[in-house]
Parts: C-alpha cells; structure tokens; sequence
C-alpha cells in the first residue's frame, strides 16, 4: 500500500478534525482516505467525503482489533 498524509498540523495532538490519509493500492489505483480523530476512526472508500465515510469509535476500533 502507499499511503500519504494530506493534511497535517505543526501541533503533534490530534485536534477534532484530525487527521486525512489517502491510500493508493502500490498500481497506484486510488482505494480511499482514513481519517483519525480524537473521537472516531472513518474509512472512505474512493472518493467518498468523509461525512458519508464509515465511521467507528475507537473503543469499537479497538474491540474489533483486539478480539482477532
């Protein structure tokens, strides 16, 4: 996978908003963002705007990682 930052603040804390990483499959062929937030996880598929995203929690997040 290539995954690149897109947007990024100077501060190290991750703020409401968060953070946006877009991921290309290695063709390059665009497969989604993820978007990190203090509150929740969302992964939008292609080009999806994050509103529209599938979100979860991150104790949902975690559960799910923790339970395989």
């Amino acid at each position: 996978m290539n995954v690149w930052i897109k947007k990024i603040n100077t501060k190290i804390d991750i703020k409401n908003n968060g953070i946006e990483l877009e991921v290309c499959a290695p063709s390059g062929k665009r497969l989604g963002d993820l978007v990190i937030s203090k509150a929740e996880i969302i992964w939008c598929k292609g080009r999806i705007d994050r509103k529209n995203g599938k979100k979860y929690s991150w104790s949902k997040f975690i559960d799910h990682m923790e339970s395989k």
